[in-house]
């Protein structure tokens, strides 16, 4: 059985857990998620730990990954998952403005990004992007969305990147 699969979940005080035949629903404090059940896994609650298994001997990968994704949930409602972007460059600003996020980035033309429901982004300063909400793919997704837009490049680290990431250089072409 998954070594992930084989560890329990532990649900804190102010979450719900349900689940019926096709969905999973967990609910806390900073909203709900939803999530389509995996046929080929065994979801029980006892107490306040819930414990995924597999139905067939070839179903280890599912029931990992389903204990992956709920524990995601159950973070996702209770602390919520945030990513932080920083903007390299002469120039390159952010200002999240309503439902857009504004982005001078270099080009001709100045780039705005519609922010998806569930997701709030924060600029603390012009060259910070604070991306929050309760749902890990999702706030990963933007993050990466709002990167393409110019990842950074290999000999000055200008563009988009993760505060946590670290940019390999490149040495310039000599004479």
């Amino acid at each position: 059985m998954s070594r992930i699969a084989k560890k329990p979940v532990a649900v804190p005080a102010g979450v719900q857990v349900g689940f019926d035949g096709e969905r999973l629903r967990v609910k806390g404090p900073k909203g709900e998620l939803e999530l389509a059940s995996f046929p080929k896994v065994q979801i029980d609650q006892a107490d306040n730990m819930i414990r995924v298994s597999p139905l067939v001997a070839e179903a280890d990968r599912h029931a990992g990954t389903a204990r992956a994704l709920l524990a995601n949930m159950i973070k996702g409602v209770t602390t919520g998952f945030q990513r932080k972007l920083d903007l390299v460059g002469v120039g390159y600003r952010a200002q999240a403005q309503g439902r857009k996020l504004n982005l001078t980035l270099g080009f001709s033309h100045p780039v705005v990004f519609e922010i998806p429901d569930g997701i709030v982004i924060e600029t603390p300063s012009a060259t910070e992007i604070l991306i929050k909400g309760i749902d890990r793919q999702l706030v990963g997704q933007v993050a990466a969305n709002i990167r393409a837009y110019r990842s950074p490049e290999p000999y000055k680290g200008k563009g988009v990147k993760y505060s946590e990431e670290i940019i390999v250089r490149k040495e310039a072409k000599k004479k």
